[in-house]
Formats: C-alpha cells, sequence, structure tokens
C-alpha cells in the first residue's frame, strides 16, 4: 500500500478494513517511524536526543465499536487480536497489540473516556528495525481515540506531549519495553526538513533544528542490518537499571547532573568499571548532541563525520549495545564514502544511518549488501530517508 516515498492508497486501505470488519471505518491516521541522529540511551537519562520522523509511516484505520473491545487486524502480520479493555492487565495482552490496546488504557488512566475499537494497521516501519515500529503504532492509535471519542487537551504542541506521555506509559506498563519518551515525542512532534532537539531534563520544549538535506544534495540512507532488535528482551531494561545504579552511587538526581568537566571525578566514585563505562557513554553522548545541533547549523559536515564517529565507538565500547552487523555496516559505508555513519536507537540490532550524498545511495548501498554476503549475514535493507512531518489524520 505504500511506497518508498510514503504515499499511501488510503482508498485501498478502506477496502481492507471494509473486508476484515464488514462495515466502513471512520478514519485513516498515520504516524511516522524515525531515526535519531545523535543521542542514544539519554532519554531516560535527562539528557538529549535529537531524532527526525522519516517517510516510512504505519496507518491505523479504525471505527469505534459500542462495546469495550478491541480487534486489530494487521496487514504484515497474520490473524486477529481481541483484546477486552476491561481484563487488559489480567489476561492475554494481544502480544504485538499491547502497543495499541495500551494507548486506550493509558488514556483511561489520565482520566479520558474510551471505548472499543476495530482497528486495521498497515505497518510500513520495518519491525525490528530500531525504528520505532511500536511507537508509530502508539502514535497513530492515539490520535485515532482523540478523534473517535472526543477527548480533550491534546491540541497543539503542548497537547501532544501530553499525548507522547500516554503512548510512553502504554509501552512502559502495557507492553512492557522500559524506553524513555524520545520515539513518541519524536513521532507526533516532527516537521519536514528538521530534526527535533529533545531535553528530557525538566518540562523544556522541543526545538526545531533545520535539517533540509534535499538543499544540500543529501539524504540519510538507513542500514536495515535485519539482525533482530527487541526493547522488550531485557537487555534494554538492564542498560537502564544500570544507569540508575551509578545515579545511587553518584548521589546525583540524573546522569544529567554530570557534565563533562565532572566526568573524571565522577568515574572515580562509581564501585566498578562496568557503571564507569556506562556512565561516561552517556554523560559525552550528551554533549556530542549539543555539539551536533552547532555543526548543522555550520553545515560542518566534518564535524558531523567525527561526532557520528564517537557516538558509535561510545555505543560498540561503553554501553555495548552494537552488534558485529551493525559494526559491519557503519564500517563499510565509511569505507565506500559516507558522510558519517553511526547505529541508531536501543541496539542489539536493528538499524544504522549514514549522511551520504544523494548520488552516491546506490554504491555504498552495493557495498553494504555485499559486504554482508561475504560475512554470510542476512541480507540488509537499504533505503535513503530526508526529515518528514508528524502523526497526521489522513482521511
Amino acid at each position: 500500500m505504500t511506497n518508498e516515498v510514503g504515499r499511501t492508497d488510503t482508498n485501498g486501505l478502506v477496502r481492507a478494513f471494509r473486508d476484515a470488519f464488514g462495515r466502513e471505518p471512520e478514519g485513516v491516521w498515520s504516524a511516522p517511524g524515525r531515526v535519531n541522529l545523535i543521542g542514544e540511551h539519554t532519554d531516560y537519562n535527562h539528557g538529549l536526543c535529537l531524532p527526525m520522523a522519516i517517510p516510512r509511516r504505519t496507518h491505523v484505520i479504525a471505527s469505534a465499536r459500542e462495546d469495550r473491545v478491541v480487534r486489530l487486524v494487521s496487514r504484515q502480520l497474520p490473524g486477529e487480536r481481541t483484546v477486552a479493555l476491561d481484563r487488559l492487565l489480567d489476561g492475554d495482552r494481544g502480544g504485538w497489540a499491547a502497543y495499541a490496546v495500551g494507548v486506550l488504557w493509558a488514556l483511561e488512566q489520565a482520566g479520558h473516556r474510551v471505548g472499543g475499537l476495530d482497528v486495521l494497521v498497515d505497518g510500513r516501519v520495518p519491525l525490528g528495525a530500531g525504528l520505532s515500529s511500536s511507537a508509530a503504532l502508539e502514535c497513530a492509535v492515539a490520535l485515532a481515540a482523540v478523534d473517535l471519542f472526543a477527548l480533550r487537551g491534546f491540541d497543539g504542541d503542548e497537547g501532544r506531549r501530553a499525548l507522547a506521555r500516554v503512548c510512553v506509559r502504554a509501552e512502559n506498563e502495557v507492553a512492557g519495553a522500559p524506553t524513555g519518551g524520545m520515539d513518541q515525542t519524536a513521532s507526533l512532534l516532527a516537521r519536514p526538513d528538521t530534526v527535533l532537539l529533545l531535553d528530557f531534563d525538566g518540562d523544556h520544549a522541543p526545538r526545531h533544528v533545520p535539517f533540509d538535506l534535499d538543499a544540500h544534495d543529501l539524504s540519510v540512507l538507513v542500514l536495515n542490518t535485519r539482525a533482530q532488535h527487541s526493547l522488550d528482551d531485557g537487555r534494554y531494561g538492564n542498560r537502564r537499571e544500570e544507569c540508575a545504579r551509578a545515579v545511587d552511587e553518584l548521589g546525583v538526581a540524573s546522569l544529567r547532573d554530570v557534565g563533562p568537566a565532572q566526568l573524571d571525578e565522577a568515574l572515580r566514585r562509581l564501585s566498578d568499571d562496568l557503571l564507569r563505562r556506562r556512565v561516561r557513554h552517556v554523560v559525552t553522548e550528551v554533549d556530542r548532541v549539543t555539539r551536533t545541533v552547532e555543526a548543522l547549523q555550520l553545515d560542518d559536515l566534518a564535524a558531523l563525520s567525527g561526532l557520528f564517529e564517537e557516538s558509535h565507538a561510545s555505543l560498540r565500547d561503553d554501553f555495548e549495545v552494537s552488534c558485529a552487523e551493525l559494526d559491519l555496516a557503519v564500517e563499510t559505508a565509511r569505507a565506500a564514502g559516507a558522510l558519517a555513519a553511526r547505529m541508531t536507537g536501543g541496539g542489539f540490532g536493528g538499524s544504522a544511518i549514514a549522511v551520504i550524498r544523494t548520488v552516491d545511495t546506490d554504491v555504498i548501498s552495493a557495498a553494504v549488501e555485499q559486504a554482508f554476503a561475504d560475512r554470510g549475514f542476512r541480507e540488509p535493507e537499504c533505503f535513503p530517508v530526508t526529515a518528514t512531518g508528524a502523526a497526521s489524520r489522513e482521511r
């Protein structure tokens, strides 16, 4: 239904909904996936990050029901998921459907009245690629619920930030993925040709930083390694717990309180080398986000290249969330002419990104594909993106 640049046949989606549920839908909503330009594992440490929305989107076609049952059908996954809202936390949460149904639960927890839904999902954000397919689903369902149940308080940027917090609670408490708020905020507040500077230390409004790739004949090349990535398998949670242990040992409110000037002294106070590595990554990564914004404002691609290289090395060596496929993708892209490259997202698989001259897309993609074939890895999926807009109602 969706091509490479994100155009969608909404008429076809309406027909698919009609075939699945035997009635007309009340609307079509969509939300984008994201790549994080830089700033990994910093959101839950009250730090900075710099995501952008991408053209790959998840579409939700929905109608309200008169009962409190949610029925979901995916065009990418087999079977129908049926979940009763009143028994959500006590019974089967529906697997992947928990990300969608959890949004309705979290809206109720925030004091809003919702009901059941029939939902058809067309998810074109690659699953398990570290591009926030789960947040795209949550945000599209959240917008559908706001419209279908006439919910108040979600207008404008402030309202969307509140809706992002609802989606984060759904992912944390219903789906069981202990993520921060970067993905949902990016999906709901992104603007075309910008990256979103998010500051999670207090109630800071997002800042839109110009990132007009087309104007410079550049693209961000996504290198989906197809090494499966999951945020609810315990490893992401382990990193979050390790950061919390470091916070306790240092006696600070969060790792954001440790600036680059205080880093050496903080590292000496920690009890073991594992915590030292985790803290060193977070503190230096927050600083790299600030320096990346400065590089973008100056069109300083040489500085951007160095910052991406430092970030990937830190994620690989200090935070230990990279893998052989991600390292190979980054190294090969650089050798083939990428201006900057690094892993993106939570890690343990998923995707890398490379800032490239658009004219080099095929050459760099082919080099990465050949390198993976030579190592016996699964064939990667390589596709260029530019910064696009936020979740919206399409019909």
